[in-house]
């Protein structure tokens, strides 16, 4: 029996019955991604803690005005959710018809990818993942980094936010009360995905906030070690020039967590807490947070649940 057929076969005790595993890779900058394929000849991936299930598509119901790419609905273990064809929506137009589905859970959101068949799961290590931000057009634009496997092939990793937001409409910031504070407050935050960055500033904006921002977290701890070593310089406490520091947890280059163990383990961040904005929400990932030190860990994306969590940590 070929993986994939292992995987349809177990259900959820095959694919996510591995999950509790995974855990033990927070603070060691890998994740661990399972690989996919279009019909294209080329290889996909997906974080694993995105992928609640894989199985055979079943029936998909046709729904009038359905966006581009979305083949319908279907019911399954009492979802109804969408159905999206990644390679019709990613421009590929298969000759075949896609028959295995991925069921994703993230932002919140449960949705179904309908691709030509799964691989296998490979750990690989954050610090080989290239971000495509700049690289790449067209498709690419879905594509949020590109890793290498030992035999040189080339996986694209989905920015799945993208895909949901090209798919179904960005979300729509609500009404943000303005914050009333008698001096300047500054939030840093480091966010890989384009979508993300431009939501978290909006929140910011709309509270009247300061912000700084880095698209990785490398670039992120980087610019931390820059202010501070100018803060030690100029005599001052770093936490009078940021006073919250909000991070993604998939990240190319540095990963969430290992940004976070750098900041505790560096005492010229005390007193500024780290919040986790993540639209990896399981029990699991938020113990990933916690082991590393997050202060606070905030499921993507929501504007108010947003701007109420960081509220209280700049008054």
């Amino acid at each position: 029996m070929s993986f994939s057929e292992e995987m349809l076969a177990a259900g959820d005790d095959g694919l996510l019955g591995q999950v509790d595993g995974h855990t033990n890779l927070a603070g060691f900058n890998k994740m661990e991604i399972l690989l996919f394929s279009l019909g294209s000849g080329e290889k996909f991936g997906i974080n694993v803690f995105k992928v609640k299930e894989v199985c055979p598509a079943g029936k998909i119901t046709r729904t009038p005005n359905m966006p581009h790419g979305v083949d319908g609905i279907v019911s399954l273990r009492g979802h109804v959710m969408p159905v999206l064809n990644l390679a019709n929506f990613m421009g590929m137009n298969p000759v075949e018809k896609h028959q295995t589905m991925m069921v994703a859970e993230f932002n919140n959101h449960i949705l179904g990818f309908l691709v030509h068949g799964v691989d296998r799961i490979i750990r690989v290590d954050w610090s080989k993942v290239r971000a495509t931000e700049g690289m790449l057009s067209d498709k690419g634009a879905l594509i949020t980094a590109i890793t290498e496997l030992p035999d040189g092939t080339l996986v694209s990793i989905l920015d799945v936010e993208q895909i949901l937001a090209n798919a179904f409409g960005e979300v729509v910031v609500g009404n943000v009360e303005r914050l009333q504070s008698e001096r300047e407050l500054c939030v840093f935050f480091a966010d890989d995905s384009m979508v993300a960055r431009r939501k978290i500033a909006e929140v910011l904006d709309k509270m009247g906030v300061k912000h700084i921002q880095a698209n990785n977290g490398h670039e992120a701890w980087d610019r931390l070690k820059a202010m501070a070593d100018g803060a030690q310089n100029a005599g001052i406490d770093l936490n009078e020039q940021i006073q919250v520091i909000l991070t993604d947890a998939e990240m190319p280059e540095m990963d969430g967590y290992v940004l976070t163990q750098q900041i505790k383990s560096d005492r010229r961040f005390d007193g500024i807490p780290v919040v986790m904005h993540s639209s990896l929400s399981s029990d699991a990932n938020r113990a990933m947070g916690r082991r590393v030190g997050v202060d606070y860990y905030v499921s993507k994306f929501d504007s108010i649940i947003l701007s109420s969590t960081l509220r209280p940590l700049l008054t």
